[in-house]
């Protein structure tokens, strides 16, 4: 897993499957930290360093039992459309 620059072109397919993504995220884990265990490292690594953070130090990426979080500031500022009217980091 590694950050991947996410491009303003990107395709809107592509761009649905990143907020689908994070939508799952946010709702399953909140702010929480959780394990990468078996989620898609492809998909996790479009928001690995933004919006998905390391929840320890140090972090090893490789490691299935690494934890992450959302960060929320970070989501809110690149998809606020995923988040309730009037909420604010």
């Amino acid at each position: 897993m590694v950050a991947r620059e996410r491009f303003a072109d990107r395709k809107p397919a592509d761009r649905r499957a990143d907020e689908a993504f994070l939508t799952a995220l946010i709702e399953h884990f909140e702010d929480q930290p959780f394990a990468r265990g078996n989620l898609d490292a492809g998909r996790l690594s479009w928001f690995f360093g933004r919006e998905v953070v390391p929840a320890e130090d140090p972090f090893d990426a490789q490691d299935y039992d690494a934890l992450l979080r959302v960060d929320y500031r970070a989501a809110f500022s690149s998809f606020p459309h995923l988040f309730a009217e009037g909420w604010t980091p």
